[in-house]
């Protein structure tokens, strides 16, 4: 079961960035080259509680579909997704927010994302050989769009 972790500092109030964690629209933008969308459950806006969405994407030449659900949500210092439908076995991707400081103008948002792949020994070497660093990639473009966004006036566009 590999496990992703990685802190990205962003210099925004840690409620932005919160929010724009949980923007379909955001990631969407962030996945652009894989042609990633929401077709189905919340399609647009702010994921919340117990809400779903699931993404239609292109990944290693195929159109692929993985639905998840908002399954902890406490606002503005943690939520976790997990996947209900898709071509994991399973996995839980979980998104810690801390301001750091006083000023409330810096803060570190971490990613830990928790998977499992399928196809037993095969999917392990797999992990090993190729996906491990294709979801580092994904989730890599995905908190830089996320920093970039709450760092600047494009955050208005998404929230």
């Amino acid at each position: 079961m590999p496990v992703i972790d990685f802190t990205t500092v962003i210099h925004a109030p840690v409620e932005r960035v919160f929010d724009l964690a949980r923007s379909v629209e955001l990631h969407a933008a962030s996945t652009a080259r894989t042609g990633e969308r929401a077709v189905a459950g919340v399609i647009s806006g702010l994921l919340g509680p117990g809400q779903q969405v699931t993404w239609r994407g292109k990944h290693f030449g195929l159109w692929l579909r993985l639905t998840s659900r908002i399954t902890a949500y406490d606002r503005p210092h943690h939520f976790r997704d997990s996947m209900v439908r898709g071509a994991f076995r399973r996995f839980d991707h979980d998104h810690y927010f801390e301001p750091v400081g006083g000023g409330g103008t810096e803060m570190r948002m971490r990613d830990v994302f928790d998977f499992t792949s399928p196809w037993g020994t095969l999917g392990a070497i797999a992990d090993r050989l190729f996906l491990i660093r294709y979801m580092q990639t994904l989730l890599l473009r995905r908190s830089l769009a996320i920093k970039e966004a709450a760092e600047t006036d494009r955050w208005a566009a998404y929230l």
